[in-house]
């Protein structure tokens, strides 16, 4: 196998210019000039070459990747090593345990509304999710969305009736699924996503009129992240390029004439969340 295999490469064969667009002044949630440094790290999590930094906006509190990732080096840094070892079947266990909790309780928070009877799950992935929340909902017809063919293995899998290929902000996605669904869902997704902003527009967008939007998502002004700073593995670089504080979420959602009837903080629930 050759050094420029692309299986192999590295950032620095690739070139910095190709895994990282230029650096931004201002916050892409709300344009202020006003930036400081949260933390600067390498990669925690796979210890894959590089360094990473986090800015924080001291107006809105909006904490993202700066210089973020292309494309090209989101797809590097989020691909899987062929060949490297895979944890111990016990730590698998216990990760997919604190999943599957994390998943219950993310239903429970539907059950006050009645039984949908659509419901998207953006970034699905195997669909994990409608899964368990089939538990709870049994009548209710899930379909997901994912960058990848997983959602395809869902969907023989039986977790899910439709499978999309493709970011919902893709205007062939959402020209597909727009007012269709009585909840969309955005489980630890708009933290991964290069543009927030128009992913929470999109899953809108595919809201029935009276719909719910589910969303769960990490906190950048958690205790923790202030108390371990590098160290909080939420931040989780390079693979999310952006954290956003629920005051913001609250705001953009008010402002597309949404009402928010419930929101709140939950104690850590996976190991690593400390």
């Amino acid at each position: 196998m050759s050094a420029t295999d692309p299986a192999r490469a590295t950032p620095a064969s690739h070139g910095s210019a190709r895994v990282h667009e230029p650096r931004r002044g201002d916050c892409p949630w709300c344009g202020s000039a006003r930036l400081r440094n949260r933390l600067r790290t390498g990669d925690l999590r796979r210890h894959r070459p590089g360094l990473f930094t986090v800015d924080e906006c001291r107006d809105c509190g909006h904490t993202f990747q700066n210089p973020r990732l292309t494309a090209e080096g989101l797809a590097f840094y989020r691909r899987t090593v062929r060949g490297a070892p895979r944890d111990p079947a016990t730590e698998r266990v216990l990760a997919l345990h604190a999943v599957r909790r994390r998943h219950r309780g993310a239903a429970r928070a539907m059950l006050p509304f009645g039984e949908p009877e659509s419901w998207l799950d953006v970034g699905t992935g195997l669909a994990r999710f409608p899964l368990t929340a089939r538990e709870f909902f049994p009548y209710t017809a899930f379909d997901g969305t994912d960058l990848t063919a997983r959602v395809e293995r869902a969907r023989t899998l039986g977790r899910v009736e439709e499978a999309h290929i493709g970011p919902l902000t893709d205007p062939r996605v959402l020209a597909r699924l727009a007012g269709r669904y009585d909840v969309v869902s955005l489980l630890h997704h708009l933290e991964h996503t290069t543009d927030p902003r128009a992913e929470l527009h999109a899953a809108l967008d595919a809201l029935r009129p009276g719909g719910h939007l589910l969303i769960e998502t990490l906190d950048p002004r958690c205790a923790f992240a202030a108390l371990f700073g590098r160290w909080w593995l939420p931040y989780d670089q390079p693979r999310r390029p952006h954290l956003l504080p629920q005051r913001n979420l609250r705001a953009e959602l008010e402002g597309r004439g949404c009402a928010i009837v419930t929101a709140g903080h939950r104690a850590a629930h996976v190991p690593h969340d400390l």
